[in-house]
């Protein structure tokens, strides 16, 4: 199984979030861009790769302690956006900084119980977190040929509604099956810890 470490935000949050992106969706070029859909848009903490069964249950475990390990829900709020380079469109977080510190947090445990399970997750030296807008269709840097820097600059001011990720997920990224253009994954939670004690 392809498997990660996520929050996902709440379905007022999403609603919120998918509103502002319906606008952004009106802008010259959007059509040359692949959109994520609302309902996969998460927060990845740590990304796995292919895991078999015996790997999963001992990163299972050691998820399942880290999560007990947090301080609690951590409060989050979607707000803003950026871009990286001609490749990705993502919106972002407005939090406190210590509230930017419990998710870092949280990104490092699940990052360091990957490598204690025999996996190689990637660091996080710089843990941005970021939720998946839309990417360049085609292959190679600026494929689609959009700036998308207008639609970083649009999604600027959004600000959402606060929040709790109350839960930290281990998520199967399951690829497409089918040869339509432009299918995306599914991805199916297959584990959820509350956060904190």
């Amino acid at each position: 199984m392809r498997l990660f470490a996520a929050v996902w935000p709440p379905p007022e949050a999403v609603g919120e979030l998918a509103r502002a992106v319906a606008a952004l969706k009106e802008l010259p070029g959007a059509e040359a861009l692949r959109w994520t859909q609302p309902e996969s848009w998460h927060f990845t903490l740590s990304f796995y790769g292919e895991v078999d069964e015996r790997t999963r249950a001992d990163l299972t475990v050691r998820l399942g302690r880290a999560a007990h390990r947090a301080r609690g829900p951590v409060p989050m709020r979607l707000g803003g956006g950026g871009h990286f380079g001609d490749r990705a469109l993502w919106a972002g977080l407005r939090q406190e900084r210590s509230d930017r510190e419990a998710l870092r947090k949280l990104a490092a445990a699940t990052t360091a119980a990957g490598r204690r399970a025999g996996l190689a997750p990637a660091e996080h030296p710089s843990f941005h977190p970021h939720l998946t807008l839309a990417r360049a269709r085609g292959r190679g840097r600026g494929a689609s040929g959009v700036d998308l820097r207008p639609y970083a600059d649009a999604l600027g001011p959004f600000q959402g509604s606060g929040w709790s990720a109350g839960e930290l997920l281990l998520v199967h990224s399951v690829p497409p099956r089918s040869a339509v253009p432009g299918e995306q994954p599914r991805y199916e939670p297959v584990e959820r810890w509350p956060l904190g004690p």
